[in-house]
């Protein structure tokens, strides 16, 4: 439920450049993510940090493409971004020896210390993968056919993030049961 709620956006902006044109969908995914960050830090009562850097991307890189009415700059946003997060990732974890995906999700998920770096490097891979595809497709190919990607190579995340899923399962410790009162009474 969580990737369709992050899709969102790009289902209103998407909408909105088949039915207008790239500025009017520039605004009108502003102003999704801006709800969308107001819905989760009302539901939440905080921000989750890539929730935020995706708010002041969208509405930095949306500002200057509307105020200079040149599309190039939303267009490259996802570049930046995700250039952005690997590298950030990658000073982390081979300069600063911290894995910042274990700091973010190690209280959820508890799994071996050799796993936590594969995944940041297999996330740091994925961020970089993500950063040339939308920079091959902003040079290659119309403003429409990158609208189209934008919708439709959504599919790159979902199968990341189901693959990085079946690969962690079998590490995954399960929470330990403390037994109930009722318990004991059924099974003494």
């Amino acid at each position: 439920m969580k990737t369709l709620f992050d899709l969102f956006p790009v289902l209103l902006f998407f909408g909105a450049y088949k039915l207008f044109d790239i500025y009017v969908a520039t605004g009108v995914m502003m102003a999704a993510t801006v709800l969308q960050s107001a819905y989760t830090y009302w539901r939440e009562r905080s921000l989750p940090l890539m929730q935020k850097v995706t708010l002041i991307m969208v509405l930095g890189f949306g500002a200057v493409t509307l105020g200079l009415h040149d599309e190039r700059f939303i267009k490259w946003k996802p570049t930046v971004f995700y250039t952005c997060l690997a590298l950030g990732l990658a000073v982390a974890v081979w300069a600063l020896r911290k894995n910042f995906l274990r700091a973010m999700l190690g209280s959820q998920l508890q799994l071996p210390d050799a796993l936590w770096q594969r995944l940041n490097v297999a996330w740091i891979a994925y961020c970089a993968f993500m950063a040339a595809l939308n920079a091959y497709v902003v040079l290659n190919y119309s403003t429409e056919e990158w609208v189209n990607f934008k919708l439709w190579g959504y599919v790159f995340p979902l199968v990341f993030i189901i693959g990085q899923g079946l690969y962690i399962a079998p590490h995954m410790k399960l929470a330990e049961h403390e037994p109930s009162p009722d318990d004991v009474e059924k099974n003494p």
